[in-house]
């Protein structure tokens, strides 16, 4: 047997005691999004539109308030905060439309009590025009810092494109697809990575994780790749360019004095897919092992036989790559991530388990497992991810499909 394929056993204890042969669920029901109850939206959604109106809601309790009190009492206060909370909810014109409402109503209900001609009337009527002025000015800076903010995230788009580019969805035969879910709430890219790469030896791919945040696991990020694509072209071997990125690794920390000021050390999973052999290569450098999922809905751990240390990380010690080769059948599915997946929890602090949630699942394109994959730890953790999760998912057509990845 070699390195890589299944007994039955294995198979029944990766499926849960399922035999490869035995009955599977329905196939198609990867395709479908599991059940997820009603939307976690209401709370929000209501709470967002209630805090809309609440301009027009002061207005209205404010005229209510002066309608039904003796005309010495005020509801000046509720006419002064109206302006206010609307200059960062609605544009120019409903800022300025919410304060000319007030001022008038504020009118009309002076001329009512028959109050406006009293110095205490006419300083509350100026008080809350001038609010209502300064309410449009303060508007101004509002759509102002919105408006570089949404530049500022154009160039973090743009900076993703450039640093994380996606993939073709399908490279040399196989079936790709890539997806980066971000901790930080209006973030683009952080410290995980993934590349793809066709060369003459096979399609090869990595995906990794930085350590740190910020600009400086960004600059590590782009260090990765770079070498990734270069190495991948032109060495002969996966382990070669497993070396290739730990000396440019290396590189990158001395010219940065020292690893204290470089992101110097990176977890990463390699993989080589030979044209037409129906295999795997995998190099692992510390980084959570890859799953296999089978055309018939078992699935299984790629762990790594013997440990290594992370990228850049080389100068601790140094133990040789060993590329291990596991069969890769028509139809299956090999799904790389890094540990954004499985350290999400739910409330309760238990951690996401993806071959749990994947168990017994068919497939039919990569594209669906990782959004259903993306949607389940969203629902799993609450939305409130710990850390960035990049997913890359690779299928190798079966025979049943129209086409095959291409022989040399």
């Amino acid at each position: 047997m070699r390195p890589g394929d299944v007994d039955d056993e294995g198979a029944a204890a990766r499926a849960g005691g399922r035999l490869p042969g035995d009955p599977v669920p329905d196939p198609g029901l990867g395709d479908e999004e599991p059940p997820a109850g009603p939307p976690p939206r209401g709370r929000t959604a209501y709470g967002r539109a209630f805090v809309h109106a609440l301009p027009v809601l002061l207005i209205v309790v404010a005229i209510l308030y002066d309608i039904l009190t003796p005309r010495y009492f005020t509801a000046g206060p509720l006419y002064t905060a109206a302006p206010l909370i609307a200059a960062p909810l609605y544009s120019r014109r409903g800022t300025a439309l919410t304060g000319v409402a007030v001022v008038v109503s504020v009118i009309g209900l002076q001329l009512g009590k028959g109050v406006i001609h009293y110095v205490d009337s006419l300083t509350e009527l100026i008080t809350i025009a001038t609010v209502a002025v300064l309410a449009v000015l303060v508007n101004g800076m509002v759509r102002r810092s919105s408006e570089r903010l949404v530049s500022v995230r154009e160039i973090a788009e743009a900076a993703q494109r450039a640093v994380l580019p996606e993939p073709a969805e399908r490279i040399a035969g196989f079936e790709i697809a890539v997806c980066y879910e971000a901790a930080q709430a209006d973030a683009f890219i952080g410290g995980d990575l993934y590349a793809v790469q066709d060369s003459a030896r096979g399609v090869r791919l990595i995906v990794g994780d930085v350590r740190g945040k910020g600009m400086g696991a960004v600059a590590a990020v782009a260090v990765v790749i770079g070498a990734f694509r270069e190495a991948a072209e032109q060495e002969a071997t996966l382990e070669a360019v497993a070396q290739r990125l730990e000396r440019a690794l290396a590189r990158e920390g001395t010219r940065r004095d020292g690893l204290d000021a470089f992101e110097g050390f990176t977890t990463a999973v390699l993989a080589e897919l030979p044209h037409g052999a129906g295999t795997v290569r995998i190099v692992n450098r510390g980084h959570p092992p890859p799953l296999l999922l089978y055309a018939d809905g078992t699935l299984g751990a790629l762990p790594a036989r013997e440990s290594a240390l992370p990228l850049g990380m080389g100068e601790l010690g140094v133990w040789p790559d060993r590329a291990e080769e596991v069969a890769f059948p028509g139809g299956a599915t090999l799904l790389l991530y890094t540990d954004g997946l499985t350290e999400a929890r739910d409330a309760g602090g238990e951690f996401y388990d993806p071959q749990t949630r994947l168990a017994g699942r068919v497939f039919r394109h990569p594209a669906t497992l990782l959004d259903t994959l993306a949607e389940d730890v969203r629902r799993h953790s609450g939305g409130g991810m710990a850390d960035d999760m990049a997913l890359l998912a690779v299928r190798r057509p079966g025979y049943g499909d129209h086409d095959h990845c291409h022989e040399p």
